[in-house]
């Protein structure tokens, strides 16, 4: 109980050290912002969900101590909450139905095998979280969405150096297109971050052998089919206008990174036969950090495989079916 409690503790305070960094205005303080919610995440699955709840519980507090009550609910809702519940559900498993312990004579029974939380649906959780911590943020901007528009606009004027003067037409398009994506890739960011953060922590502590779980099958991972009604429903409410069209911006923008990163897993089952598979995955890789846009691809195979099943074909015809018995 004392090394889950000090490993709390550590934690929470390198979590809220990196958190906090970000007030230096130093450019890597931002690298260290997104990765706030790595040692909460470690801690979750490493030493349980209540290691992780101590250590953000105390870092919210101490950061609420020194810089102020918004500093500490900024911290709890955006890495605190998330690091938490996300190592919970990565950790939750559930008997296998039908199956039964074996055991013989003085043999202690086997435990029966665990199905795990699918991953497909702990994407689904990561972008709620980056559609409820985005929105959060805006709203601290103003309650509609003349005024966030307003200050997201200013913000950027003041960081390219034209608050005190009047653009020009170009730099005003410029900034005006920014204003316009600012909250979906604030979203994508967001979802992108946690995940990143959760498969790191997972790696880590698999590495230091502390992982409570088998590693997953990612290239299986599969969002729930109800998820596309869902993208249907977010995109409508896109073109609604004010608050809510922004509000159904950011929720498509996070459903559509989760999207691209199946449409990864998609790419990574849909080259298993292939002889430069190294070569096709390091390319679409590179393509995606380099340019971007790339990124749209994988968000077409995402969907096309929740549609079509690209995946579920393609093993049906690599696996033969069993043999009847005789």
């Amino acid at each position: 109980m004392m090394t889950t409690a000090f490993i709390a503790l550590a934690a929470g305070a390198a979590s809220a050290l990196m958190f906090a960094s970000i007030i230096s205005g130093a450019l890597i303080s931002l690298v260290l912002f997104y990765l706030a919610p790595l040692p909460l995440m470690v801690a979750a699955l490493g030493w349980g969900p209540l290691s992780a709840t101590i250590g953000g519980l105390c870092a919210a507090i101490g950061l609420g101590a020194i810089f102020g009550l918004p500093y500490c609910i900024a911290f709890a809702l955006t890495v605190a909450l998330p690091a938490w519940w996300l190592g919970h559900l990565a950790l939750l498993g559930r008997p296998v139905a039908g199956s039964a312990a074996a055991g013989n004579g003085a043999a202690p029974p086997a435990p029966p095998p665990l199905e795990w939380y699918p991953i497909g649906r702990i994407l689904l959780w990561a972008a709620g979280f980056a559609v409820l911590t985005t929105t959060a943020a805006l709203l601290t901007l103003g309650s509609d969405a003349a005024t966030i528009t307003g200050a997201l606009r200013r913000g950027l004027l003041r960081i390219m150096g034209l608050r005190n003067s009047t653009p020009s037409a170009d730099a005003g398009n410029f900034v005006d297109a920014m204003v316009a994506i600012a909250p979906a890739a604030a979203a994508a960011v967001a979802m992108m971050t946690l995940t990143l953060n959760l498969w790191l922590a997972a790696k880590v502590t698999a590495t230091s052998g502390r992982l409570h779980r088998p590693w997953p099958d990612l290239k299986s991972a599969a969002l729930p089919p109800m998820t596309l009604a869902g993208l249907s429903l977010t995109l409508a409410c896109s073109f609604a206008g004010g608050l809510f069209s922004m509000v159904g911006e950011i929720a498509s923008a996070a459903l559509l990174t989760a999207y691209a990163l199946v449409g990864f897993a998609v790419l990574h089952t849909l080259t298993l036969s292939l002889k430069g598979r190294m070569l096709w995955l390091g390319g679409t890789y590179a393509a995606v950090l380099v340019a971007g846009w790339p990124v749209l691809a994988m968000v077409l195979l995402g969907l096309a495989d929740a549609v079509f099943g690209f995946r579920q074909r393609y093993l049906q015809r690599k696996i033969p079916p069993p043999m009847a018995a005789p």
